[in-house]
């Protein structure tokens, strides 16, 4: 049976429905629109696998998951088999209805998952033997429109809102299930990127551990608040607005600006002015502002190139124990590989092996661009 009710614009309508392999699927309405109260799903889908394995990378403490069953994932459809579009009477797709507004739904092809769990901390992790340890947690597909066409930038302002609400639901809920230590929201866009369904959507993952990079942000935050007891990011905030050279917006509640240690030839951080921790504790009137800002920045990555920019963008939420929650900021890291209309960044010899990043555009030069670009 459907689970869920009708809400107010804090909470946004939404409501679950199952898939017929038994995965949830929430759909979510803009303003002034109501979700369905019953769904059916006419697949006759095999019942879900067994999950992949986490093994443990004793040289440097990471763990890796291994998830053979995604080689058979759909990989670059054509519009009339598009797993993303609505179902019709004829065709039957991931979201079994004739039309909607935004969908969340577990990956059927997931990298993680579809258990729950704990898994063990690096010191026991260690003694495993191979393959001990199940690829818990969750993974899930957003979908932004029924629309095969466009991208987030592409949105009206109520339905970008109705995706910000879809993130800040689906962050809280995946915050509270069991073995969860972090939840990342992100969307890859482009073929230069990766990408294997061309449908606007996004991802989330629920990690079972928190990943490297960003225990490496929050060991470098707990420090900085120890040690000066000011918020990190709140700090580069500061310094940012006060150079003026990076900026390239402002709202009352968010600032975009490229960072000085850019890694990309194009990057950007969108980071808001007051401490949250996670989109879940934006207030109204930010995540509001986010829609517009957020939107904004993509098409004027857009609008660089005569054809679209491929990016990830990446929301870093802090993980979810409370020391990283005092002192780790919520931030958009948006970054794209495109260093001239014809031209990528490879990840090579220094990136790829040891993490040491060059990047051939100055980051005053890339938010001079962003701020002078016509929209």
């Amino acid at each position: 049976m459907p689970q869920g009710t009708q809400h107010n614009r804090s909470l946004t309508a939404h409501r679950t429905h199952h898939l017929a392999d038994g995965r949830e699927a929430i759909f979510f309405a803009d303003h002034g629109h109501t979700v369905p109260e019953q769904v059916s799903d006419q697949r006759s889908l095999d019942p879900r696998g067994e999950p992949g394995e986490l093994r443990f990378d004793q040289l440097t403490g990471d763990w890796v998951a291994v998830a053979a069953h995604r080689q058979a994932r759909t990989y670059l459809p054509p519009k009339e088999d598009c797993p993303l579009c609505p179902s019709t009477e004829t065709r039957h797709s991931e979201i079994p209805a004739s039309e909607f507004d935004v969908v969340v739904f577990e990956n059927r092809f997931p990298s993680l998952g579809p258990v729950l769990g704990e898994v063990p901390d690096p010191a026991e992790a260690a003694e495993l033997p191979a393959g001990a340890v199940a690829a818990a947690g969750r993974c899930e597909v957003v979908v932004f429109t029924s629309d095969h066409a466009g991208s987030f930038a592409s949105l009206a302002d109520g339905r970008a809102r109705t995706v910000i609400d879809a993130w800040v639901q689906r962050t809280e809920d995946l915050s509270a299930k069991t073995g969860i230590k972090q939840v990342f929201v992100f969307e890859n866009r482009g073929q230069d990127i990766g990408v294997t369904l061309h449908h606007p959507h996004g991802q989330i993952y629920a990690y079972p551990y928190v990943t490297p990079t960003a225990q490496k942000m929050a060991e470098q935050a707990r420090k900085h608040l120890a040690s000066t007891g000011k918020n990190l990011l709140g700090q580069i905030l500061e310094d940012e607005l006060a150079d003026g050279s990076r900026i390239v917006s402002q709202g009352e509640h968010f600032t975009v600006f490229v960072p000085y240690a850019s890694r990309w030839p194009l990057e950007a951080h969108l980071v808001p002015h007051r401490h949250v921790p996670d989109l879940a504790a934006l207030n109204e009137a930010e995540k509001a502002e986010l829609a517009i800002m957020y939107r904004d920045l993509m098409r004027r990555f857009d609008a660089l190139y005569e054809t679209p920019t491929p990016y990830i963008a990446a929301w870093h939420q802090a993980p979810l124990n409370a020391a990283d929650r005092a002192a780790s900021r919520l931030h958009l890291q948006l970054t794209s590989p495109r260093r001239a209309a014809d031209k990528l960044k490879f990840l090579a010899g220094s990136e790829a092996a040891m993490g040491a990043f060059i990047n051939d555009v100055p980051a005053e030069q890339t938010a001079a661009r962003l701020r002078e670009v016509k929209l």
